[in-house]
């Protein structure tokens, strides 16, 4: 289709040809010349069409500014198409066209065009009136206008001027010089096209890369550079990912027109890429490219089974399932052919307690595709009553979780475990046993009796063991109680010969010595123990389900209690101590309500914002180690938080308490969801963690807790051989010496007679644990038993005990916030070859991708908490350290007393980022790793 731009174009690039060849002061060489006098005529036949197309020019831009005055210029592109291209045309277009066309403008349009005027002279004038505004409008001074009409000089020079005065309305993008514009030597985003290195839809996984061609408006290349504002966006719903660009070629001239883009797909879906020069998108942007799992691997499957028990009837089938995922985690679909292959990879193997493989019985777990959920469904079907191990692996490659013990019960043994299951009566027991406890086998079995269900404990059910002991045949004694939580475990041992007993097994929560015990009952009691677990914790064992089901309990649990509005006025100068007074006297009810805060002497209404503020600043008020009431191990401002057993003496046990019911509501809040969620801004240490839902302290919660401990002792005496030196006498004690004058002040024993009883290379695990018990457990006891008290009041005590440390952490203080500019700014990396240099590039790119909670995961696994301190990064001391470790190919390691990453070389960034990734998910629990 003709147009005066096109003829004014096409003019230019002839004259350019002609006088290329003609003559050395020709057009070619425009580009260095200033002076238009020296520029050469243009043949007449190219004079002839330059004055047409500047007449047809003039006539198109009248017509934009008379529509611009009448508020109609959105309608210019439109009319343009309808060959309305002058005011003359504007009487010819007929009314019911001009409707379909104007819409709801029709009415601006009629009345417009009759206040056009009709006489020749009239209508000259309108015309030249308003090109006298469209130069004006152009900001050029040399624009030469004469009785409304155009002079176009016949020399290129005119050909430039007409540029000057019509560039600001045709080419904004055209920015650089006018003779640019008239020859088209200027970057188009229309003309760039982009070429694509995969076909749609392809696999996540890969590094996918894509060029992008750029071209002028003559369609020449063009030579990228880093000032032509060229950006690319890669999203996938709300959720950017980061991209590497590439300009030009170094080596090749021929390339500098392209562009690489690179971006790495972890996630499956459709994702939405915008190639931009400015504000403006090349031709086809934004694209839209689906992205599709990548192959089964094992290492991420999800083996969805009860417990770590599999409960079975004979005779009867078990369904259990298998999320097939691909390495970042997606789930993989299969259509009919490929589920038939998926299929195949999958394998069982069976054992028995003994160890030795039963091959017989590896056809009873069956794999079948269930299309409809897109998962792997797992039948198991066993003829007889028994006890066995079973391992289900994908290519030879076991599942995380795919290692699990299965007790098969006979149809009567069902029965009555479901009885025991349904029934209301809390005193189900089974005769038993006794063989060792405390480590120390008892030579002669003492008979005892295990009671397993739940026990009623202020307005909750409280499910246990317990484990008694019949005093003249009548009195009972408790000899240990273990609470129905996942850290509790049942290890079936295989029966000897020697044993008249029954089957034993083994029952080990880890915060208290295991007991051994023998019983023909042993899989009534195991199998009752499971189905209470999984009624206790909601049916599964995934940190996600045991939030879902925990926020489920808590609002069961409160379900009496309206969330009515609760007046709270406060001091903000003494928010501590106006918050316990204004809280003295709530109820669990009370405490259970909709506060609506209100600080003294401030004018405000608390639609939210105000709740959430007290929040923040009564938490930093309580576990702030400046507080006093909490502590840190070393003076750090960073360091985890403890309760301190020294503090001033203002400071009471009812201010544990007060923190445990800030804590409880915290929780209870967050269980409401919505607006109403608040997270505990603190960073409790591992073990103050650990005591809450009832753990073992170990001597391995210093290196989190005090690593200025753990580096100056604990790890000298793992390393010291202690029966070989005499340099280092140690015993069964601990030393408290005065702050203020170094002296000892008081000695106290860890074990019974410990001052006489030397610290040996088989005892040292037994003292370093003692010695974790009475610094980070025993000389805090009843702080944490005040802070318990507040916060069981609102969350059961059994609610909690279903996380560990880490997933408490999590659950009471969230993921946080993190800024990866922040990180950026505020590291520490040591080493300096090329080979570290790309691979700390690549940590970037993979942490820029990173979500909240693989950032969460990523700071438990350096620094041994998923929380910053206030100040962020900043704050970390020391500070995050990124180093080159002196191996290939290994998984990250990390060294959470030095806050400090190691990372390997790797072959390329899709190996390093599945190693970092594999790291920090399955090695989470820090205690540095090496």
């Amino acid at each position: 289709m003709w147009s005066p731009e096109s003829e004014i174009n096409s003019i230019a690039m002839a004259t350019t040809m002609r006088h290329s060849q003609s003559s050395s002061s020709g057009i070619s060489s425009l580009s260095s010349c200033g002076d238009p006098e020296r520029l050469p005529e243009l043949p007449p036949l190219d004079e002839q069409r330059l004055q047409r197309a500047a007449l047809h020019l003039q006539q198109k831009l009248i017509l934009r500014e008379w529509l611009r005055d009448h508020h109609m210029r959105h309608h210019y592109q439109r009319l343009l198409g309808v060959e309305v291209a002058s005011l003359e045309d504007v009487y010819w277009l007929e009314d019911s066209r001009a409707s379909s066309i104007l819409g709801k403008d029709w009415h601006l349009w009629s009345s417009a065009r009759q206040n056009l005027p009709t006489s020749k002279s009239q209508l000259d004038a309108l015309k030249a009136q308003l090109w006298s505004t469209v130069v004006k409008s152009s900001q050029h001074q040399d624009a030469w206008t004469w009785g409304g009409m155009l002079v176009v000089s016949v020399s290129v020079a005119g050909l430039v001027t007409l540029a000057a005065m019509t560039q600001p309305s045709l080419a904004p993008e055209a920015r650089h010089s006018l003779l640019q514009y008239v020859t088209g030597k200027y970057l188009l985003p229309a003309n760039c096209k982009v070429q694509w290195d995969w076909k749609d839809p392809a696999q996540v996984g890969g590094t996918m890369c894509f060029v992008v061609r750029f071209f002028q408006r003559n369609g020449q290349p063009y030579p990228i550079c880093d000032t032509d504002q060229f950006f690319v966006e890669v999203t996938e719903g709300t959720r950017k990912v980061v991209t590497i660009s590439e300009l030009g070629s170094s080596t090749d001239p021929n390339n500098a027109n392209i562009a690489k883009v690179k971006f790495t797909v972890r996630t499956a879906g459709q994702y939405k890429i915008s190639v931009l020069i400015g504000a403006s998108h090349i031709a086809g942007s934004p694209f839209m490219r689906n992205f599709l799992p990548g192959s089964i691997d094992a290492r991420r499957s999800r083996f969805i089974r009860p417990a770590s028990t599999v409960i079975c009837c004979a005779g009867s089938p078990t369904l259990m399932h298998i999320e097939p995922r691909d390495e970042f985690g997606n789930a993989c679909l299969f259509d009919q052919s490929q589920s038939d292959e998926a299929l195949q990879g999958y394998q069982v193997a069976v054992y028995d307690l003994h160890g030795v493989a039963v091959e017989k019985l590896h056809h009873a777990i069956a794999f079948n595709y269930d299309r409809v959920n897109s998962r792997v469904s797992v039948t198991a079907l066993f003829p007889e009553p028994t006890c066995l191990r079973a391992v289900i692996s994908y290519k030879d490659q076991q599942l995380p979780n795919g290692d699990f013990d299965i007790i098969v019960l006979s149809s009567s043994d069902t029965t009555l475990v479901h009885k025991n299951i349904a029934s209301r009566k809390h005193n189900i027991c089974y005769e038993a046993k006794l063989l060792s406890i405390f480590g120390s086998s008892k030579s002669k079995p003492r008979k005892v009796l295990c009671y397993v269900g739940p026990k009623q404990a202020q307005n909750s059910l409280i499910f246990q063991v317990t484990i008694k002991e019949m005093i003249l045949k009548f009195i009972p004694k408790r000899i240990a109680t273990f609470r129905l939580c996942p850290s509790t475990k049942f290890h079936f041992l295989p029966q000897l010969v020697s044993q008249l007993h029954g089957p034993v097994f083994i029952i080990d929560d880890g915060a208290q010595p295991r007991i051994e015990l023998a019983s023909k009952d042993r899989n009534i009691i195991a199998a009752t123990f499971t189905h209470f677990l999984l009624k206790n914790i909601g049916g599964s064992e995934t940190f996600k389900d045991k939030q879902d089901f925990f926020y489920h309990e808590v609002r069961k649990f409160h379900a009496s209690y309206y969330h009515e509005k609760m007046a709270l006025k406060v001091q903000r100068e003494k928010i501590l101590e106006s918050s316990m007074k204004a809280t003295k006297g709530f109820s669990v009810s009370d405490w259970c309500g909709n506060f609506e805060v209100t600080f003294q002497g401030e004018q405000g209404i608390d639609w939210g914002g105000l709740r959430r503020e007290w929040f923040e600043l009564v938490c930093s008020s309580l576990f702030d180690a400046r507080g006093g009431l909490f502590c840190t191990f070393h003076d750090k401002h960073q360091a985890l938080v403890h309760p301190n057993p020294t503090r001033a003496a203002h400071l009471k046990l009812k201010h544990f308490e007060f923190a445990g019911k800030m804590v409880g509501k915290c929780l209870f809040e967050s269980a409401l969801g919505g607006s109403y969620r608040q997270l505990v801004r603190a960073r409790f240490s591992r073990s103050f963690l650990a005591q809450l839902i009832g753990l073992r302290v170990h001597y391995k919660y210093f290196e989190q807790d005090d690593p200025d401990l753990y580096l100056s002792k604990i790890k000298y005496i793992l390393d010291t051989d202690l029966d070989a030196t005499d340099t280092l006498e140690l015993y069964f004690v601990e030393e408290l010496y005065d702050a203020s004058n170094g002296q000892l002040s008081k000695t106290i024993e860890l074990i019974p007679n410990g001052a006489k009883t030397r610290v040996t290379n088989a005892s040292k695990n037994q003292y370093l644990d003692s010695l974790a018990q009475q610094r980070l457990c025993n000389s805090v006891k009843d702080e944490v038993d005040s802070f318990l008290k507040g916060l069981n009041s609102i969350i059961p005590d059994n609610l909690l005990s279903i996380f560990d440390e880490n997933e408490l952490e999590l659950l009471m203080c969230g993921t946080g916030e993190y800024s990866i500019s922040d990180f950026k700014s505020h590291h520490i990396a040591n080493g300096n070859s090329a080979e570290f240099r790309r691979v700390l590039a690549w940590f970037w790119a993979g942490v820029s991708n990173f979500s909240q909670t693989e950032m969460a995961r990523l700071l438990q696994f350096t620094t041994g908490c998923s929380q910053l301190p206030p100040g962020g990064f900043q704050e970390l001391n020391p500070q995050f350290q990124i180093t080159a470790a002196p191996t290939f190919g290994n998984l990250p390691t990390a060294h959470t007393c030095f806050n400090q990453l190691c990372l390997p070389d790797y072959e390329s960034y899709e190996q390093f980022e599945k190693s970092l990734l594999l790291a920090i998910s399955e090695g989470s629990e820090g205690f540095g790793m090496v």
